[in-house]
């Protein structure tokens, strides 16, 4: 603590001892107030000036110590100056105590708490900056909530002073009224828990209420405001109670969820059922990652035993098992399934014309209108290709073409270049690399996934290199050239152009939300990178929702099944209740090999937001399985609180590190600290001891030295 901080902590110590030792504490009491009444009063009445500036002092020097003795000085100021003046000096004065008591909270414990308790403060603050004001408000209407801890505790927070002081002049006028007002009858008063009848904490708690209803009108009159331009519009009857439009991962979670709900629910989509995950995402690039990986255990098999071959895998048969996998798991997405469930499904693009009727431009040349309730938008995101000259011209690739692409080959492409340092480019520059491709990797970035920490993307980096990718980092493409018969990317690393010859290029270098074409401009909606929603996943449209990569932050098909289940409810149910996206334990994972998977921060994102945490690293080689398995790259990292078992974020590094991160997710998502991990049984041998490992290695670098000296000494003396 610095020297300032600790010598102000020694005052207050200080001041706060001779309280107590000099018995002042006794002259703050009703007694001591009764005795001293008329004597006081007589004071009062002949020097008011010096009287009142007195008063004052010591009011602020209990509250702004939270030191016991306000509620009977409040009752003080009522008998010295009468209910006009006593409760325009009380109430000045207990708001300027409470804001000294708020701002030495903040200057002599925040920094401290925060280090402890840093993201869980971090979710108050988000919650204060949206609800502070009304909540501190409702607080200081309800004395049953003693001031000196709601001043405190505020401090604590994000919470601007000016705010905190000004919400509290306001929100403690009503019980400063009734203290200065028994004051006033000092005589009648028998105690200070009487003045607080069950009648008069009644009244409080429905004064509390006013604001939260207030809240509820100025919404539906916010409502009203929004949908003034729509005045007439609104239909008396509905066709649907919800339409979604989009049936990736985030449109077919929301129309299974509202049917299964017995809701009458359409759903819309103009191109293939099941979106880029079925189609062009996570299934085909999967089912290519294990064929490759078979291909790369091949040339390795020494490492098992074996003798190493170069295995003969037909480029086409490998495009054509993928397909197959694409085909066995699309009834699951079908047309069909969903009929069946009792979702109408359309084939066709909707556009939104106002806030309850939807358009639809049938694939088979029909128009159709829809009126509902609520619309779930769920359209999905599409891979952005750079604006590099000459590209357009040569050709180009994404993780959506290039499935059908390169099913017309009957080998894999001779050189392939992959644009983009991602999750998606480095999964497919290793695919492809393992299934005889000589692939070149660029990336505008000092290093490959930049969003993981250093030595994760180190790991990964020598794996792709060990496979034959030729990584390029901190390189800037710049364009694309004809050089006779080969296509040739140009790239500047330095200041010094670099020639890059290649067969096919693929862009991966992220995705942007489908946001053209539903009529979302028209209405008004904000969709800028994504579309604009709150905490409910709602537009500026209460009945208008957003779910999936269209939506983000996230573009994970989990994500987008997590917030779909949301935004169906709220669009069913939200006039009833509404519920907010619970996001406290978001997990990802990058299928290369070694699998990077992670939930909550790492300790980029930690250093970068100012968290203190500690590190707890435990190395796959010191696993048995990973040992048995031949298999021991990787690593268990995880990040706790200082001093404590609380888990900040998890990230793993290995064989089947995407398996083995739901018991992380598990214990974020409900507060389970390591200490749980570690004493909860795990199979052996297998990988998944490595998270209990991890969870024993911060135990035993937390276990109390002078604890185990004393066990040390006990046990000698048991041996006599």
């Amino acid at each position: 603590m610095p020297p300032k901080k600790t010598a102000l902590l020694l005052l207050l110590v200080l001041a706060v001892v001779l309280f107590f030792t000099f018995d002042t504490h006794r002259l703050l009491s009703l007694e001591a107030l009764r005795e001293r009444q008329l004597q006081l009063q007589q004071l009062a009445a002949e020097r008011p000036l010096r009287v009142g500036a007195a008063y004052v002092g010591v009011y602020l020097l209990v509250t702004g110590l939270s030191l016991p003795g306000a509620a009977v000085l409040t009752l003080a100021g009522g008998a010295l100056f009468g209910l006009g003046w006593g409760t325009l000096i009380v109430s000045f004065a207990s708001s300027v105590g409470a804001l000294l008591a708020f701002l030495l909270a903040r200057s002599l414990l925040r920094d401290n708490v925060r280090a402890r308790f840093g993201a869980r403060l971090r979710e108050v603050d988000r919650g204060l900056q949206r609800d502070g004001a009304l909540y501190l408000f409702s607080l200081r209407l309800v004395p049953l909530v003693p001031f000196f801890v709601v001043n405190l505790v505020m401090g604590l927070t994000g919470m601007r002073a000016a705010t905190f002081y000004a919400v509290s002049q306001i929100g403690m006028l009503p019980a400063t009224l009734v203290y200065v007002n028994a004051g006033t009858q000092l005589a009648a008063v028998d105690s200070l828990s009487g003045l607080l009848s069950p009648s008069v904490l009644g009244a409080f708690v429905l004064l509390a209420l006013l604001p939260w209803i207030a809240r509820g009108i100025a919404r539906l009159a916010q409502r009203r405001r929004v949908y003034a331009r729509w005045r007439g519009r609104r239909p008396r009857r509905f066709d649907r109670n919800l339409v979604v439009i989009g049936a990736g991962s985030a449109g077919l979670v929301s129309a299974y969820l509202g049917a299964a709900l017995r809701a009458k629910v359409t759903l819309v989509e103009s191109h293939r059922m099941g979106g880029d995950c079925l189609n062009t995402g996570c299934v085909p690039s999967k089912a290519l990652i294990r064929s490759a990986r078979l291909a790369h255990q091949m040339r390795h098999a020494a490492r098992w035993g074996g003798t190493p071959v170069e295995p003969d895998f037909p480029f086409a048969e490998v495009m054509r098992r993928v397909r197959e996998v694409v085909r066995a798991i699309e009834p699951h997405d079908s047309v069909e399934r969903f009929t069946g469930l009792g979702v109408d499904v359309v084939a066709g693009h909707a556009r939104l014309l106002d806030p309850w009727t939807v358009e639809i431009a049938r694939n088979d040349g029909g128009i159709q209108r829809l009126t509902t309730r609520s619309v779930v938008i769920a359209a999905g995101a599409r891979p952005i290709v750079p604006p590099l000259p000459g590209l357009q011209e040569l050709g180009c690739l994404t993780s959506d073409t290039l499935w059908d692409a390169f099913a017309q080959l009957d080998t894999a492409p001779a050189r392939l270049l992959i644009l983009g340092g991602g999750p998606i480019g480095c999964e497919l520059a290793q695919a492809f690399a393992r299934l005889g491709s000589q692939v070149t990797q660029v990336e505008l970035a000092p290093r490959l996934l930049a969003r993981e920490d250093a030595e994760v993307s180190e790991l990964v980096r020598a794996s792709l290199e060990a496979d034959g990718v030729r990584v390029l980092t901190g390189h800037e493409a710049l364009r694309c050239e004809r050089e006779g018969a080969d296509k040739v990317l140009v790239a500047r690393a330095d200041g010094r152009e670099q020639r890059i010859a290649y067969d096919a290029l693929v862009c991966a270098v992220g995705r942007r939300a489908r946001l053209e074409g539903y009529g979302l401009e028209e209405l008004g909606i904000v969709a800028e990178r994504t579309v604009g929603t709150n905490a409910w996943l709602e537009t500026l449209y209460p009945n208008i929702y957003a779910a999936g990569d269209v939506a983000g932050p996230w573009q994970f098909t989990h994500t987008a099944a997590h917030q779909a289940w949301y935004a169906t409810l709220n669009a069913l149910f939200g006039t009833v209740r509404r519920f907010k996206v619970d996001a406290r334990a978001i997990p990802s994972a990058t299928f290369v090999d070694p699998e990077v998977a992670r939930v909550g921060l790492n300790e980029q994102e930690a250093r970068e937001q100012g968290i203190d945490c500690e590190v707890t690293c435990f190395p796959l080689h010191e696993l048995d399985r990973a040992i048995a398995d031949s298999d021991t790259q990787g690593f268990v990292k995880v990040l706790t609180v200082p001093g404590r078992d609380r888990i900040l974020g998890v990230t793993l590094v290995g064989e089947q590190a995407a398996e083995l991160l739901a018991e992380w997710v598990l214990a974020m998502q409900h507060g389970l600290g390591l200490s749980k991990v570690l004493g909860t049984v795990h199979t052996y041998p297998t990988r998944a001891e490595a998270n209990k490992y991890a969870a024993g290695q911060w135990r035993r670098s937390h276990q109390p030295a002078w604890a185990l000296g004393l066990l040390g000494r006990w046990h000698a003396w048991r041996r006599g």
